[in-house]
């Protein structure tokens, strides 16, 4: 079977690439830039065909998806940084592009890496065990939400029994490997003690993803029957109190436990402020802030998410637990450096 990865020199991406590779009935193709950071594919990269090209050249994507039986579109612009039209570009555009020549190509699969955030509405609160039947909202929390929203439809709404779409929601791809990850951005500021505790004295729950857990759910959804225009919350087995996990990692990498309260009416205060700033296009474009609308709503809101669709329709059990996972990202964190001071 011959398939084709967008977003291979990311972290998900990559550790798909990988996993193919390892299947050794899958040729694996993938869609990249001359300038793409290929370096976590170095051991694999003898066995996938190359395809350098870019979300926005026809050309180049009629290239990629030539003979491709199944697509799995990874790529997307997830930091705050940039304007709508940098965000609808490449994330919206781009997967209606990528749609088009792969229906156009003769591929029979398309899977979608999707987000929760595609559900978060601006003015929302806790979002406690939802499931698919969750609509999407009237207001969304930035760019990358609405746009993401938006590409899934798209891709739900291509499905047609010779072309099969699914939309898959992880939250918080984390794990071994991960070098910008929003865990590792979290650890990475509680490392230069400018992480505050955003609890706000609420308990704050999330349903994470393991990157092992949400390859498998991508090549088991990509073979199932049952998948057909349908959305999927895709999640680690277990629940993760969010500011408790932070410090707990953040002590046991040798840094303070995030403490540092802040006034709720201030956050909200300065939020507004640089809400009003990025409307600026050239700070939108070059200046990725502190707080935001939407990473405030990640750190303050409940989200656990419902994965019982995904089992019954296409098998999808985690491979990864916590435990384990966590030792991985640690150790990885501590030999690798990727964090300044964490080599403890």
């Amino acid at each position: 079977m011959k398939v084709l990865v967008t977003g291979a020199s990311g972290f998900l991406g990559g550790a798909l690439v990988r996993r193919l590779v390892r299947d050794t009935d899958h040729e694996v193709s993938i869609l990249v830039r001359r300038t793409s950071n290929l370096r976590d594919l170095a051991p694999v990269l003898d066995r996938v065909h190359r395809v350098v090209g870019d979300l926005s050249d026809p050309e180049s994507l009629e290239r990629a998806v030539a003979g491709v039986d199944v697509v799995f579109h990874s790529a997307a612009r997830v930091d705050e940084r940039g304007t709508r039209a940098a965000f609808w570009a490449e994330n919206t555009t781009a997967t209606a592009r990528l749609l088009a020549a792969a229906q156009a190509g003769g591929a029979r699969r398309f899977v979608f890496i999707s987000s929760p955030s595609a559900l978060m509405d601006r003015d929302g609160g806790d979002q406690i065990d939802i499931d698919e039947s969750v609509p999407y909202p009237s207001r969304y929390l930035n760019h990358y939400c609405e746009t993401k929203a938006a590409a899934e439809r798209l891709v739900l709404k291509a499905n047609s029994p010779e072309f099969t779409t699914c939309a898959l929601r992880p939250r918080a791809i984390w794990g071994a490997g991960d070098r910008s990850g929003p865990i590792v951005r979290l650890l990475e500021r509680a490392a230069a003690g400018t992480l505050p505790d955003l609890s706000f004295g609420r308990e704050v729950y999330a349903s994470l993803c393991h990157v092992d857990n949400i390859v498998e759910a991508s090549i088991l959804a990509a073979a199932s029957e049952n998948v057909g225009g349908k959305p999927y919350f895709i999640a680690d087995a277990e629940q993760t109190n969010v500011w408790r996990f932070l410090g707990d990692v953040a002590e046991d990498l040798g840094y303070a436990r995030p403490s540092r309260k802040l006034d709720p009416r201030l956050v909200t205060l300065v939020v507004e402020i640089i809400e009003n700033l990025r409307r600026i296009p050239a700070l939108a474009t070059r200046w990725t802030p502190p707080l935001s609308r939407y990473s405030v709503a990640v750190m303050t809101r409940t989200g656990t998410y419902d994965t019982s669709a995904a089992t019954r329709d296409f098998g999808y059990r985690p491979v990864m637990d916590r435990e384990t996972g966590m030792a991985e990202l640690k150790s990885w964190i501590r030999e690798g450096g990727v964090i300044a001071g964490s080599t403890h």
